[in-house]
């Protein structure tokens, strides 16, 4: 036997020599899940090979070297580009004992994996998601991380609310704090209560201690809801400016510095200084469904999490759920301009708002609980039907599974889950690295994860053990197992995203990580290439280039905020899954 500290020199030897992998284009290449597996799980890799890879031999060996598997190479796939003509699964499942291990075929090795308990391994994901939103937090309130952010945009404590035009229609109010929502400075209503909705689950299900970062994100979201003038305001902060002033997107700059700023109405950076602030409707008139729903549902789920001030949240929420728009709602409301998250569904969110009002008023004996459950199953059975995962865009799964503890597990409820992964498992199979949202796009990493969040809560609502294999594949995906070998979430895997399209992680830190940071992922084209030309880059890679498509590219680049841009909604689903996952057996 082995002694301990010989084991662990070895597993340090094997990692460290994978520490500085670059994603070149040998003979062939293997995609593997980065972080590595549970013992129990399916595990499948990838073979990528410039021809036909029937006959290639496979073998996977441990920290030392020492042969201990020798799988087969899978039925074709097709191809994934022109430089790799065949891609072949490889079943690893066989690992099942703990350790370190690589798979090698032919002279080329995959980076090195773990087989270990699931908490060991994706456990510290989604604390490094959590770390994310500590450091993109805005305002005085700023924790104690590696980064030392400094306060900023302090003048938010007396902001002016404006309407589309920039006309000012009120104020001053207080929308200090709070989360940036992506590489900018921004803050969203619409995206922070997702993300709050999402540590609050995991909080409350016993998946992640997320206590101090859920008070910072219930303290701002408390400030964009005026109970007093019935007002919920939407957004901090105006992207693009116009030819008269500049917005948020305008100059690449820390945050810190806004504050800096000596600047009078007029002037053409007074709005990144003193930021206007946007409502979703006016004061007591009804609002925009998908937001009331949404806010309606963090602010219930604090209720269940945050005794101290549970009434006070449930009232919060009871009052901004029964001021949604039910009739002639029209053009739903979430940014501005509404481009930023163009949603065109509600049907989701009121039965998520709803279905957490009664799970907070069952808790709280509260007599309204037995409306907002009838609320709930009918909110849920007209939003029933739907395709697609978990994301900022569509809470359908959340309010599947949230109902499910409410109610029970009515069959109609499973099968509305089913029916949303069903969408998913099929475009897996047809797809040659087995990945359910295709080869690339908007919000891809975070639709993946939302697959893999789904798929864990039918798993935990049913008992039903059938998308276990497809949920470990979609991660999988985000973590390494893609045609471009690199992990999609910053810090997590061996080979990660290190220019990120993030202003923080580029213009401070002297070279750490954002780690949690879940970008967006391989992306159009066209969309890449247009904003390679937008000029120099402060942080650049361009050893991905081998293996882009002709319709999906991925360059780690901080200028293309189509590929390496994170954000909080993306982060959230990553804090979620990983969470889920930690606790799978």
């Amino acid at each position: 036997m082995r002694s301990p500290v010989l084991v662990a020199l070895g597993i340090l030897l094997l990692v460290l020599s994978s520490a500085c992998d670059r994603p070149s284009a040998p003979g062939g290449v293997i995609r593997v899940d980065q972080v590595g597996y549970a013992p129990g799980e399916a595990k499948i890799a990838y073979l990528l090979w410039p021809g036909d890879a029937a006959d290639v031999r496979v073998t996977v060996v441990d920290a030392y070297g020492k042969q201990v598997l020798t799988p087969r190479v899978g039925a074709g796939r097709g191809a994934w580009n022109a430089r790799f003509a065949d891609v072949r699964p490889i079943d690893l499942s066989g690992l099942r004992t703990p350790g370190v291990y690589r798979v090698r075929a032919s002279g080329v090795s995959s980076p090195p994996f773990r087989i270990s308990d699931a908490a060991s391994l994706f456990g510290p994901a989604a604390r490094d998601a959590l770390s994310y939103f500590e450091n993109h937090r805005d305002g005085a309130n700023q924790a104690s991380t590696p980064w030392a952010r400094p306060p900023a945009h302090l003048s938010d404590r007396s902001a002016f609310v404006y309407d589309r035009v920039l006309t000012r229609v009120g104020g001053p109010v207080d929308v200090e704090g709070g989360w940036y929502d992506a590489g900018d400075f921004l803050k969203f209503t619409h995206t922070t209560a997702y993300a709050l909705s999402a540590m609050l689950l995991a909080e409350r299900d016993g998946l992640l201690g997320a206590a101090p970062e859920i008070d910072h994100g219930l303290t701002w979201l408390g400030k964009m809801w005026d109970s007093s003038d019935e007002v919920l305001y939407t957004q901090v902060g105006i992207g693009s400016g116009t030819g008269g002033f500049l917005g948020d997107h305008d100059t690449w700059r820390l945050p810190e510095t806004d504050d800096q700023l000596e600047v009078q109405p007029g002037d053409r950076r007074y709005y990144q200084r003193y930021r206007p602030v946007f409502r979703a409707a006016a004061p007591g008139d009804p609002i925009s469904p998908n937001l009331a729903g949404r806010v309606a549902a963090a602010f219930a789920l604090a209720a269940q999490v945050r005794p101290d001030r549970a009434q006070d949240h449930l009232d919060a929420a009871a009052r901004i759920y029964s001021l949604a728009r039910t009739t002639e709602v029209g053009e739903l409301v979430t940014a501005e301009p509404r481009s930023f998250y163009p949603e065109d569904r509600w049907t989701d969110d009121l039965a998520f708002g709803a279905t957490e009002l009664a799970l907070a008023g069952r808790a709280l004996g509260d007599p309204r609980t037995q409306q907002w459950t009838a609320d709930a199953t009918k909110w849920t059975r007209s939003n029933a039907g739907g395709s697609g995962p978990l994301s900022v865009y569509d809470v359908s799964a959340l309010a599947d599974a949230e109902l499910i503890r409410l109610t029970g597990p009515a069959p109609w409820l499973l099968a509305d889950l089913r029916q949303r992964l069903d969408t998913g498992v099929r475009a897996a199979a047809a797809n040659p690295l087995g990945a359910a949202a295709g080869d690339g796009g908007y919000d891809y990493a975070a639709r993946q994860l939302g697959y893999v969040a789904t798929a864990l809560l039918y798993g935990r609502a049913s008992g039903d053990s059938r998308y276990a294999a497809f949920a470990t594949a979609q991660r999988g995906v985000v973590l390494g197992a893609n045609g471009w070998g690199t992990s999609l979430v910053v810090g997590v895997g061996t080979t990660y995203p290190r220019c990120p399209h993030d202003q923080i992680a580029t213009l401070s830190g002297e070279g750490l990580p954002m780690a949690g940071a879940v970008v967006n992922g391989p992306n159009r084209a066209d969309r890449v290439r247009s904003l390679q030309s937008a000029g120099p880059s402060l942080c650049r890679n361009d050893a991905f280039a081998a293996f882009d498509r002709p319709d999906t590219h991925f360059t780690d680049d901080s200028r293309i905020s189509a590929n390496t841009e994170p954000a909080i909604d993306f982060s959230a689903t990553g804090l979620l899954a990983f969470a889920l996952t930690s606790r799978q057996p």
